[in-house]
């Protein structure tokens, strides 16, 4: 994992953009956000984790980081996973609050308006989306892999798509989870609603990929996800 920064001083919110071969859509998903992260009038970084990509997505982020000095950038040396994306930006983070984005431009950058002024006043906000505008098939797979998850887990708090954490939250709760799926953030969500930290969930929409096709909603990811959910279960 190699990093490039030129960000100096210490941010209030850390803004991370997970990319994996978005070579089409990150500088337009830096472009809208940091006019939405200005507006907040309080020091932020962008810091973009380039899962080993191989479309020209690197080369764009060190392009975006040498033209601004609030914009970082953390390089996997190869394509490790969602689950690996997550930590990598919990750990390399260092504004007092993180939240994370999707490089593929699903969520509006405007949604930090609305978790902004919630984070000051909990430990986690957590989004969650009312309504989903999935195909047939994709509302089918989220909807089973959201009862074995409940079967699994309990009831546990509804998270959906974003997320804003108070980075010292992160000391106090180590993750055990490992692999390429998403587990290490329900386990994060999971410690977090039983350790007695204030959560609160914010409604939020999910718009159409500026370019491309998912990553995620497909088989092969839910079955990586369930199976390392069973093992967290028994971390837990």
């Amino acid at each position: 994992m190699t990093a490039v920064s030129r960000a100096e001083d210490a941010p209030t919110i850390t803004c991370c953009v997970l990319a994996w071969n978005e070579a089409a859509t990150l500088r337009a998903v830096v472009d809208e956000l940091r006019p939405e992260l200005r507006a907040l009038q309080v020091p932020f970084e962008i810091l973009v984790v380039d899962d080993g990509s191989t479309d020209g997505t690197s080369e764009l982020a060190d392009t975006l980081a040498e033209e601004s000095s609030d914009l970082r950038v953390v390089h996997h040396g190869e394509n490790e996973g969602l689950g690996p994306a997550y930590r990598t930006g919990f750990h390399s983070a260092r504004g007092v609050y993180v939240t994370f984005f999707p490089a593929d431009g699903q969520f509006a950058a405007k949604l930090l308006s609305r978790f902004f002024p919630l984070i000051e006043r909990y430990d986690m906000v957590l989004g969650n989306l009312p309504s989903r505008s999935d195909s047939l098939r994709g509302r089918i797979l989220t909807a089973g892999e959201r009862l074995i998850y409940r079967v699994l887990l309990g009831v546990v708090p509804r998270l959906e798509g974003m997320l804003m954490i108070r980075r010292s939250i992160l000391a106090e709760l180590p993750l055990k989870s490992r692999g390429r799926g998403h587990a290490n953030v329900w386990e994060l969500v999971i410690r977090a609603a039983r350790g007695g930290y204030r959560l609160t969930g914010v409604a939020i929409e999910v718009r159409p990929r500026m370019a491309g096709t998912s990553k995620v909603n497909n088989m092969r990811t839910i079955a990586a996800n369930l199976l390392q959910v069973m093992r967290l279960r028994r971390l837990l």
